[in-house]
């Protein structure tokens, strides 16, 4: 089961119209907190006791709900009852921020950082890439939200397509880097894939050149900018974000560049709550794809939670993302501003 919040298309809406003209069945604040527990029930894995709790009514209630979320076929392979409060969120923080595109699924409050919701949104949105019968290059940058949507992507016979990833997958000892996807999603879809063979972070600028004018590197970073669609993950700039935990960067080059204004990353390009590149040494040691400001094609952020609220901002403001997938409790943060 997943649970999406978007705009409903088809013989889905005009199911929904019927029922609206009809007014013959239950109400849409009904059918609103039915949607809600049936997504906690089949996609986060509550209990009715939880969920009662969760909701605020009693657990025949909570089973009450689950059963007309049934009965009222909001539920086939994924919810498919807009949840006004998501509908709501993701068309204001688009237009707040000039997104082309914006989805918002809903929040655990038990859990808000879990990305359950968050990953079977993100899958979605790549499958439909992914199904298409024209060939497509998909970039992918990295990171924990990325891999969540990767693994809910299904078996699927995808030759015709390119994968090619945006910023290297080596340590510096050479290890593989614990969040690189485009292997991963290749072996599940079987398309042509093209990881970036470089560490992350060059151990100095001149070394990067080097390593920037290898052939094979050149090839990749071209096939980049012919990408259809692009999806990456969004890291904060904090001593606990994934730069540090991931070892690409020791606590007191983050301190660094903590103090030279960075609120966070992408693809390990650290950017200012402008969403302008910090001039800093690591910046310079970048061995990613540069980050495209406006980019004409699709640019698809996955990130959601509180340590990424700054961050996520940061990149929404500098335009470097043109559409963003994201959670109840993240989007009402970020329009607090």
């Amino acid at each position: 089961m997943g649970g999406v919040c978007g705009p409903l298309a088809g013989p889905a809406a005009a199911t929904w119209r019927r029922r609206i003209a009809s007014r013959s069945y239950a109400g849409p604040d009904r059918l609103d907190e039915a949607a809600r527990a049936a997504w906690l029930y089949y996609v986060a894995g509550n209990t009715q006791d939880e969920i009662a709790r969760k909701l605020g009514v009693s657990r025949q209630s909570a089973q009450r709900l689950v059963s007309l979320a049934v009965s009222e076929k909001l539920i086939s392979i994924r919810i498919d009852h807009p949840i006004a409060r998501c509908l709501e969120l993701a068309e204001q923080v688009r237009d707040a921020f000039g997104l082309a595109s914006c989805e918002v699924v809903p929040s655990d409050p038990a859990a808000p950082e879990a990305t359950f919701g968050l990953a079977q949104a993100g899958a979605a949105a790549l499958e439909r890439y992914l199904s298409s019968s024209e060939p497509q290059v998909v970039a992918l940058g990295t990171g924990r939200a990325l891999r969540a949507c990767v693994d809910h992507i299904p078996l699927m016979d995808c030759s015709h397509h390119k994968i090619v990833s945006l910023l290297g997958n080596m340590m510096p000892d050479g290890s593989a880097t614990a969040f690189n996807v485009v292997i991963r999603l290749a072996d599940r879809v079987g398309a042509q894939h093209y990881p970036m063979p470089l560490p992350v972070l060059a151990r100095s600028p001149e070394e990067l050149d080097v390593l920037l004018s290898q052939e094979p590197v050149r090839n990749i970073l071209s096939l980049c900018e012919t990408a259809q669609v692009t999806f990456v993950g969004i890291g904060g700039a904090h001593l606990g974000a994934p730069l540090v935990a991931d070892g690409v960067v020791t606590a007191a080059e983050m301190q660094s560049l903590i103090a030279a204004g960075a609120v966070g990353e992408i693809t390990s390009w650290v950017f200012d709550k402008s969403g302008q590149l910090i001039d800093h040494p690591i910046n310079a040691r970048v061995a990613s794809a540069p980050l495209s400001k406006g980019a004409a094609t699709p640019v698809i952020a996955i990130a959601a939670g509180d340590a990424k609220v700054a961050a996520i901002q940061g990149a929404l403001a500098g335009r470097l993302v043109t559409g963003l997938i994201t959670n109840e409790l993240t989007a009402e943060r970020l329009l607090e501003g």
